[in-house]
């Protein structure tokens, strides 16, 4: 959800850079920008941003595990020298 006592145009923004870049730093949250009072951009320092692909990287990770178990719980899936043999094929690899 954002912070909606955080959107400030694209101008004010221009004008006042250092003092976002500030307040960014210190507040540690993202600022949306408008356009003709519109959301158009959202700005966010660097560490934030890594933080939250970290989050994602994790998330996309744990539903990946769990599909992969559900798939076995149903039986979907085929053993480890089968799956090889398709890789060999699909691949032109000699044994």
């Amino acid at each position: 959800m954002l912070d909606l006592r955080n959107i400030h145009s694209l101008s004010e923004f221009q004008r006042n850079t250092k003092e976002f870049l500030q307040q960014m730093k210190q507040n540690r949250g993202p600022i949306v920008l408008t356009v003709n009072g519109k959301a158009e951009v959202v700005v966010q320092d660097a560490q934030s941003y890594q933080e939250m692909l970290t989050r994602l990287e994790r998330a996309e990770a744990i539903a990946a595990i769990r599909r992969g178990i559900r798939d076995f719980e149903n039986g979907d899936f085929q053993d480890a020298e089968a799956a090889f043999e398709e890789i060999r094929q699909k691949h032109g690899i000699p044994r």
